[in-house]
């Protein structure tokens, strides 16, 4: 070192180089090097490939010609930059020296610069837990914070914004409706294609903003109460065809042969094209066209049916109705009313219908086609993900299963929706036909009691009543019950005994049968109530072939007899003409011995049988005069 030579520091900034900056502002700074990592990084800065053995000559030679000349230099400078320049060569010597430090330091023989290691942090899994818990509780703190502050300006914005956003409103349809762009405009589609749809109905609206429609000179005037009026207002302008405008439903009803089939056309209104209200808000704009697409993808699917359908009487597709028999001199009417809107804003009226309209026959139908739609949308597994469908489920488990002819052919048997629904209006009229006819015997008949306790839970093409046949206050002694399962034209009943007999649609059959029942049950009651009373039952019959022929039913009968014997009751029930009661008594008053009858023995045969006039007897019901009478004939 020379003796002009100064001493140079160079310190490192005090300020660290930022390594976080959390959500509430606060930096975190890196922590700064040791001694160690601080050489490290240095040594890496410095390139070892210019540094060789042939330049490390030359730069020793070159330091000690520069001694020389300090130790000749002891006079003093001849120039004014020989201070400067003495110290120049010193700095070069120190870098010198640094070169050789370094390129020893290379050669792994001599030196090796390892990093000093440190002692591992002691890991407390607990701690980072909290620690972490608590950095996300921040953050979510901070992003709760910056939430509702986005809520509170979006229902500030709201407030004051008199018109909802367009966006806003479009990303609502969006989530109800598919739309597309086409050419520079939104445009919806609301038919059923996606569900397997076999009629090209006209399902397109477009989708336009309201400002740019309320400047164009096509768009209708507003009306001077608009701002009045408690309708909600939209920033979105829907445009509905004219054909799906309106309102429309199914309307199904029963009628007779008589009745005029023309009257029921009059009264079915047809499409109207009238426009739409230019101001009415799109949601339940786009949902009343849509129930009028769903009803003429309903009506023309049923009329499709009713072409291709072979029925030993015709259907008939006549404009808007659809006429099929149901049962003989009963046909079942499907019209579809579609009632449009007209230009000062009003809905027009559908005329109302001389029939009744049957609200489950509407339900079932629309349950129908549904039940339709998501068929072909929802195809069991497991099923190709491209490509036609294959059989269905029953038909791929056929081979595992053993399946014969017979269910193979049923599989291949499908019914359409025109057919489950004529089956459905059958079932519906024979039920009401049945209800019918109970009511009037149960109105009817005073004695015995009928009652009439029909299912909750039914089947669209099946019910099930049960009856009970009981007299009034004696309802322990003889109870008769009737089980009747009304089919879609035929009806099934079940005895008391177990019997079954199968009925058709014709109402008398079961007002016979019910007859029968209520004089067996009569019979059956007069045996038990004589048990009660210690009377003996000598002879009954059920079919009794004496007597003038019933015109329905048989009749039935049973002969009593006393405890004592000395007296009988001979009971007759028929179905037409109702209850005859006869009584007869031993011994005998009219028996006189004579020359030819000695023994009194013969007078113990019972007499002639009387007739009872029973519309004088005292008694409230059948049963009741019947106790009265065994009492007094056993006290006499």
């Amino acid at each position: 070192m020379s003796a002009y030579s100064v001493n140079i520091s160079v310190e490192a900034p005090v300020e660290n180089q930022i390594q976080e900056i959390t959500y509430d502002g606060q930096e975190i700074y890196t922590p700064p090097l040791t001694m160690s990592e601080h050489l490290t990084k240095l040594a890496q800065k410095i390139d070892f490939a210019k540094c060789g053995p042939e330049e490390l000559n030359k730069e020793i030679t070159e330091i000690d010609k520069n001694e020389d000349e300090a130790e000749q230099s002891t006079a003093p400078p001849l120039w004014p930059w020989d201070s400067v320049r003495n110290k120049l060569r010193n700095a070069l010597t120190e870098v010198s020296v640094l070169a050789d430090v370094l390129s020893i330091a290379k050669d792994k023989h001599y030196m090796v610069l390892d990093p000093v290691p440190q002692e591992p942090p002691e890991l407390k899994p607990m701690v980072q837990v909290y620690a972490r818990k608590k950095a996300l509780a921040g953050a979510a703190s901070v992003l709760l914070s910056g939430a509702d502050r986005l809520k509170n300006l979006q229902a500030e914005a709201l407030r004051n914004r008199t018109t909802p956003d367009f966006h806003i409103e479009l990303l609502r349809l969006r989530q109800n409706f598919r739309l597309k762009k086409v050419s520079n405009s939104i445009v919806g589609d609301l038919s059923y294609r996606t569900a397997g749809s076999k009629f090209a109905q006209n399902g397109t609206f477009e989708v336009t903003k309201a400002e740019e429609d309320g400047d164009s000179p096509l768009s209708p005037p507003c009306s001077p109460n608009a701002s009045l009026s408690n309708k909600p207002t939209s920033a979105l302008r829907v445009t509905v065809p004219s054909e799906l405008q309106g309102v429309a439903f199914i309307k199904v009803f029963f009628q007779k042969d008589q009745d005029s089939l023309t009257a029921a056309q009059l009264n079915l209104p047809s499409s109207s094209t009238a426009n739409a209200i230019p101001d009415m808000y799109w949601q339940p704009k786009l949902e009343a066209a849509q129930n009028v697409l769903f009803c003429k993808e309903l009506f023309n699917q049923l009329a499709k049916d009713a072409v291709q359908l072979q029925s030993p009487i015709p259907h008939i597709v006549v404009g808007n109705q659809i006429i099929a028999s149901v049962l003989p001199g009963i046909q079942l009417v499907i019209g579809l009313c579609h009632s449009g809107v007209s230009t000062d804003g009003k809905t027009a009226v559908v005329p109302p219908s001389s029939n009744g309209h049957d609200h489950v026959l509407e339900h079932s139908l629309h349950q129908l086609l549904r039940e339709l739609h998501h068929k072909n949308t929802h195809h069991p597994f497991p099923h190709p993900s491209s490509g036609p469908i294959g059989p269905s489920k029953r038909r791929r488990l056929a081979g595992p299963c053993a399946a014969d002819r017979e269910e193979l052919m049923q599989m291949t048997q499908s019914e359409t929706m025109l057919e489950q629904v004529i089956k459905q209006a059958q079932h519906i009229n024979l039920r009401d036909r049945t209800l019918f006819v109970l009511d009037r015997l149960a109105k009817d008949i005073k004695d015995p009691l009928i009652t009439s306790h029909w299912n909750a839970l039914n089947s669209p093409t099946q019910s099930c009543v049960k009856i009970n046949i009981v007299a009034h206050m004696y309802d322990t002694i003889c109870r008769t019950s009737l089980l009747i399962h009304v089919n879609e034209t035929t009806l099934k009943c079940i005895t008391r005994d177990g019997r079954v007999i199968h009925m058709s649609y014709e109402s008398q059959e079961l007002r016979d049968f019910i007859m029968c029942q209520v004089y067996l049950h009569q019979m059956t009651a007069v045996q038990n109530l004589a048990k009660c009373m210690g009377w003996q039952c000598l002879a009954n019959s059920a079919q009794l072939g004496v007597g003038a022929v019933e015109p329905f039913g048989n009749a039935s009968s049973c002969v009593l007899a006393s405890p004592t014997g000395e007296r009988l009751i001979s009971v007759r029930c028929e179905p037409k003409s109702g209850v005859h009661v006869t009584i007869a008594q031993s011994p005998r008053k009219d028996f006189f011995p004579g020359q030819l009858v000695k023994e009194r023995k013969w007078e113990n045969l019972g007499g002639s049988f009387k007739e009872v006039r029973w519309d004088k007897m005292e008694g409230k019901n059948f049963l009741n005069k019947m106790e009265l009478l065994m009492a007094s004939l056993t006290s006499s």
